[in-house]
């Protein structure tokens, strides 16, 4: 069997995981503080007896797209909007801490702030931020957390805990669509890090450029295909000559 077949397979393959990658983007298109999944591959020569006159397909370290998103104002006390590179930490539902651009908080009914997916807010402390009930809540610049109950002034009630990760502490995401360190362990509280009150940032997904891409992607496995019936129609021509007495 012509071992054209196998790097076509690792083609069409690397075709079909850029296609999941850039179908997941368009559909968070609308999602809050998404980050743009980004897929990258290789051609690697194929070692062996003679000239590596073939490559197949390796995946190579994926990331995201870091670019944020446009502010969309929505006027709600609850809506907070990261500004520059910093990030939200959260609880993730496995109890490691975890970070989001998505800022469209609530508060639970036994007085949790939490994340749109009801995961609790975290504090500079590491704790979840608890709230009094039948209070108003708004948040400074500087992630300041201000309560306020009937007849009664504004008072602090702690500090959201926002991270800006770095070049030697980046983000990677996780299977559960958060945002995690690389080593798993929490990153440093930012204090300079600022946010924007009745705001959320949208998705920096580009709808029309993943469309573009999904299009080039099937266009792309359609040629690795053709390429392994190419390889099976001259595996058929050389068993029949090899029949010829």
């Amino acid at each position: 069997m012509d071992r054209l077949i196998y790097t076509a397979i690792s083609g069409a393959n690397a075709a079909l995981n850029r296609q999941s990658v850039l179908a997941t983007n368009l559909a968070n298109a609308s999602t809050p503080g998404f980050r743009a999944e980004l897929s990258t591959y290789r051609a690697v020569p194929v070692r062996g007896e003679g000239s590596p006159t073939r490559v197949y397909v390796l995946e190579a370290t994926a990331g995201y797209l870091d670019t944020p998103g446009a502010a969309q104002h929505t006027g709600r006390n609850l809506d907070v909007m990261a500004q520059g590179n910093a990030w939200f930490a959260v609880q993730g539902l496995d109890g490691t801490e975890a970070y989001t651009r998505a800022g469209s908080f609530n508060i639970s009914a036994d007085g949790i702030l939490t994340s749109s997916q009801g995961l609790p807010i975290l504090n500079e402390a590491g704790a979840p931020v608890s709230v009094p009930a039948g209070s108003d809540i708004n948040f400074g610049v500087d992630g300041v957390i201000n309560v306020s109950q009937a007849g009664r002034p504004l008072a602090a009630a702690g500090r959201l805990k926002m991270v800006t990760p770095t070049a030697e502490q980046p983000l990677q995401r996780s299977a559960d669509g958060l945002f995690r360190s690389r080593d798993g362990e929490p990153l440093p509280a930012d204090r300079t890090a600022k946010l924007a009150s009745g705001a959320l940032e949208s998705s920096n997904v580009n709808p029309v450029e993943a469309m573009v891409g999904m299009i080039s992607a099937a266009r792309q496995f359609e040629a690795q295909m053709r390429l392994i019936q190419t390889a099976e129609a001259n595996d058929k021509s050389a068993t029949q000559l090899l029949g010829i007495q």
